[in-house]
C-alpha cells in the first residue's frame, strides 16, 4: 500500500479537495494524508464544492504537517507553491512532487455563484490531476 501526503499552506482548501480524490481514485492501494505548514480549519466551500462532486471530506480534519512527521511516505505532493517552498525534507525515500493550483479561496466573484464556478473550475483541475498521478503510480506498481 502506497502512503500518500498531500501538502498546502493551511490544509483548508487545495490539499483537502486533492486527498478526497486520491483517496478515491486510489481505493485500498493508498492510505492518504493530507496537512498545511499552517492550519487554517476546513474551508465550508471546498466541503460543498466537493459533495457537489459526490465526494464528502466533512469528516476531515486540517492538520499541521509536524503531526505526520515521523511517518514514512511514498509520495509527498505539495499543491502550492508556498508550501513547496516550506515543505520539510522527510528522511528516507521520498518521492516529492509539485503543481501549483489557484488559490479558490483568494478568488473573488460579483456574487456566491460566481464564487463557487471558480471552486469547481479549480476543484475540476484538482480532480484531472489526482486522476493521471493514481494512473500513472499504479502502472508503475503493474
Amino acid at each position: 500500500m502506497l502512503h500518500i501526503l498531500v501538502l498546502c499552506t493551511g490544509n483548508s482548501t487545495r490539499s483537502q479537495m486533492a486527498h478526497g480524490y486520491l483517496q478515491r481514485f486510489a481505493g485500498d492501494r493508498a492510505a492518504v494524508y493530507s496537512a498545511g505548514v499552517e492550519t487554517h480549519g476546513l474551508n465550508p466551500r471546498a466541503v460543498q464544492t466537493m459533495a457537489d462532486d459526490g465526494i464528502d471530506i466533512s469528516h476531515h480534519t486540517s492538520n499541521h504537517v509536524d503531526e505526520y512527521a515521523h511517518l514514512p511516505f511514498d509520495y509527498v505532493i505539495t499543491v502550492c507553491d508556498s508550501a513547496a517552498e516550506r515543505c520539510p525534507v522527510w528522511i528516507g525515500q521520498t518521492n516529492r512532487l509539485h503543481h501549483n493550483f489557484e488559490d479558490p479561496s483568494k478568488v473573488t466573484g460579483p456574487d456566491e455563484a460566481s464564487v463557487m464556478a471558480n471552486y469547481a473550475r479549480i476543484r475540476d483541475q484538482i480532480k484531472a490531476f489526482s486522476e493521471a498521478f493514481v494512473t500513472r503510480v499504479a502502472s508503475d506498481k503493474d
